[in-house]
C-alpha cells in the first residue's frame, strides 16, 4: 500500500469507458453489448437498465452511480488520491464525499477538487513515514548486531562463571569444614571458662544469702539469746500467712516447723528460704549485704546501684524515735503515726563479681582463631551466592525471547517515562509497568510482564503486563503495549479504555519492518 500511494504523482490518467459509478477492476463486468447480470448472480437486465435510477439487483450492482439500490456502493476514482467506495445512499445527497465531486453529479451542489492536495499532503506524509522506517530499520539492523555480540560475550562470561562455581563451591566447603573444627575448641574453652564462672557465682550467692539469713535471724533474736521463738517471730506481721495481716502464734509455729524457738544454723537451713520473699528487714537498705543477683549472660551493662533514703526521711525517723523514747506524745497519738516503711531482701544489681569475667589468653586466642575462619567461610560464601545470582541472571537474559533476531534485547534493562498532567508513567520492559502522582506519592503497578501478546502474524508488536495491584471492588490492573516504528524509543501515549485496563504505545526502532525498494524515479499513473 505505501508503495501503490508513493507511485499515485507519477500516473498518467487512463480513460477507460464504463458506467458512473464503476471502478477499473469492475468494468469488464459492464459490457453495453450485452445484458447486464447482477454481480450476485440472482438476475440477468438489459443494459439500459443500469444507472436508470431503478434497482433491479438484489446487491444493487445494476445502480452503481445513483442512490436507487440502498445496499449499492458507488466508487469514487479520486484521481490524484486514493480511490474510495461510499454508499449509494450518499449520491447526490447534498454532501460532498467524493474528493473529486462525482458523486454530486445531479444535486446542483458544486463540489470542490480536491483530490490533488489531498494527495500531496499524503504523500508528503507517506514518505516522512518512509523515511522513519527505512531509518528505523537500518537501526533495527544495529541493534541485532549488538545483541547478537552481547550474547557471546554473556554466553561467554556465563561459562566462566560456571566453571569458577565449582571451584567455589570447594573452597566454601574446605573453609566450612576449617570452621568447624576451629569451633570445637573454641566451644570447649568458652564453656569450661562460663562454668567455672557459674561456680564462682554460686559460691558466691550462697554466701550472699548466708549472710542475709544470719543477718535476719540477728534481728530476730530481740533477747540475743541465740534463738528466734515464736514470739520474736510475731513481732514480723508481714510473714502472715492467712492474709489477715496479723501472725499468730500458730503461724509462727508452723513456720518454725512446729518448734516453739529454733537456733540460727537451723533458722538458715530451713526457715529462711520459708520466709525470705516476705520478710522486711529493719534496717535500711544500705545497712544490708548485698542480696544474690540472677545468674545473668555475658557480659551485662552494670546497673545503677538502688538510691539511698533522703537525709530528710532519716531526719524524720530520729524526731520518731526521740518522740518515742521521750514520752512527750501520748500514745494513742504515736500509734496513729505511720512507720517508716520497712524494706524486703531484693535482689540487688549486679556488681562486678556477677559480670563474666575476662577470658584468658589461651581461651581468647581460641575465640579470634575461630571468629577468622568464621570471616572467611561467610566471605566465601557470598562469593558463591553472588555468582550464583550472576549465573541466573545471566541464563535468563540470554533464553529471554527478544524477538526473532533478539531486536528488543536493548530495551531489556531500560525504563522510559511518559509524564501527563495528573501521573507519570512508567514502563520497564519486560518487568514492570507503573504510575505514579505526578506531584508526589507511592507508585501503582499497573502490571509485570506477563508476555508477547500480538496475532499470530504479528506476536512481537504487542507486550502484555498483568497482575498489577488491584482496583478498589475491582480486578487486578493489567496494561497492553503496544509498539510502533520509530527512530528513537519513547513512551508516546497512555490510555486507560477500559477500567483498569491501560493502553501503552512505544516507540522504537526494534518495531520497523523491513522498507519497500525505492521507488522508480519516472512514470505517471493516477491509478492502478
Amino acid at each position: 500500500m505505501l508503495l501503490v500511494l508513493l507511485l499515485l504523482p507519477m500516473c498518467w490518467a487512463v480513460e477507460v469507458k464504463r458506467p458512473r459509478g464503476v471502478s477499473l477492476t469492475n468494468h469488464h463486468f459492464y459490457d453495453e453489448s450485452k445484458p447486464f447480470t447482477c454481480l450476485d448472480g440472482s438476475a440477468s437486465v438489459p443494459f439500459d437498465q443500469v444507472n436508470d435510477d431503478y434497482c433491479d439487483c438484489k446487491d444493487g450492482s445494476d445502480e452503481p452511480g445513483t442512490a436507487a439500490c440502498p445496499n449499492g456502493s458507488f466508487h469514487c476514482t479520486n484521481t490524484g488520491y486514493k480511490p474510495l467506495y461510499i454508499s449509494s445512499r450518499w449520491v447526490n445527497d447534498g454532501v460532498c464525499d467524493c474528493c473529486d465531486g462525482t458523486d454530486e453529479y445531479n444535486s446542483g451542489i458544486v463540489c470542490e477538487n480536491t483530490c490533488k492536495e489531498k494527495g500531496r499532503k499524503e504523500r508528503e506524509t507517506l514518505q516522512q513515514m518512509a523515511e522513519v522506517t527505512r531509518e528505523g530499520f537500518r537501526l533495527k539492523k544495529i541493534l541485532i548486531e549488538d545483541w547478537k555480540r552481547a550474547r557471546e560475550e554473556k554466553q561467554k562470561k556465563l561459562t566462566e562463571l560456571q566453571a569458577g562455581k565449582k571451584s567455589l563451591e570447594d573452597q566454601v566447603e574446605l573453609l566450612r569444614t576449617l570452621k568447624e573444627e576451629a569451633e570445637k575448641p573454641e566451644k570447649e574453652a568458652k564453656d569450661q571458662h562460663r562454668k567455672l564462672w557459674e561456680e564462682q557465682l554460686a559460691a558466691s550467692k550462697a554466701q550472699r544469702e548466708q549472710e542475709l539469713a544470719t543477718s535476719a535471724f540477728q534481728e530476730l533474736d530481740d533477747d540475743m539469746d541465740g534463738a528466734v521463738s515464736v514470739a520474736e517471730l510475731q513481732t514480723h506481721p508481714e510473714l502472715d500467712t492467712d492474709g489477715d495481716g496479723a501472725l499468730s502464734e500458730g503461724e509462727a509455729q508452723t513456720l518454725l516447723g512446729g518448734d516453739t524457738q529454733t537456733d540460727a544454723a537451723s533458722f538458715s537451713d530451713r526457715i529462711w528460704a520459708a520466709i525470705r520473699d516476705k520478710y522486711r528487714s529493719e534496717v535500711l537498705p544500705t545497712d544490708l549485704p548485698s542480696p544474690p543477683a540472677p545468674a545473668l549472660t555475658e557480659p551485662q551493662e552494670e546497673q545503677p546501684p538502688v538510691p539511698s533514703q533522703p537525709a530528710e526521711e532519716e531526719d524524720e525517723e530520729e524526731e520518731e524515735t526521740e518522740e518515742e523514747e521521750g514520752g512527750e506524745e501520748g500514745e494513742e497519738e504515736d500509734s496513729q503515726e505511720t512507720p517508716p516503711p520497712v524494706v524486703p531482701p531484693q535482689t540487688a544489681s549486679p556488681t562486678e563479681e556477677d559480670k563474666v569475667p575476662p577470658y584468658d589468653e589461651q581461651t581468647q586466642a581460641f575465640i579470634s582463631a575461630a571468629q577468622e575462619a568464621r570471616n572467611k567461610f561467610e566471605e566465601a560464601e557470598r562469593s558463591l551466592k553472588d555468582v550464583e545470582e550472576s549465573i541466573r541472571n545471566l541464563e535468563q537474559e540470554i533464553s529471554f525471547d527478544f524477538g526473532p533476531n533478539g531486536e528488543f534485547a536493548y530495551l531489556y534493562s531500560q525504563c522510559y517515562e511518559l509524564t501527563t498532567n495528573e501521573y507519570v508513567y512508567r514502563l520497564c520492559p519486560f518487568k514492570l509497568v507503573s504510575q505514579k502522582p505526578k506531584l508526589g506519592g507511592s507508585p501503582t503497578s499497573l502490571g509485570t510482564w506477563g508476555s508477547w501478546a500480538g496475532p499470530d502474524h504479528d506476536k512481537f508488536s504487542t507486550m502484555k503486563y498483568e497482575q498489577g495491584t488491584g482496583c478498589w471492588q475491582g480486578p487486578n490492573r493489567s496494561t497492553t503495549v503496544r509498539l510502533l516504528c520509530g527512530k528513537e524509543t519513547v513512551v508516546t501515549s497512555t490510555t486507560e479504555p477500559s477500567r483498569c485496563e491501560y493502553l501503552m504505545e512505544l516507540m522504537t526502532p526494534a518495531a520497523c519492518p523491513e522498507p519497500p525498494p525505492e521507488p522508480p524515479a519516472s512514470g505517471n499513473h493516477d491509478e492502478l
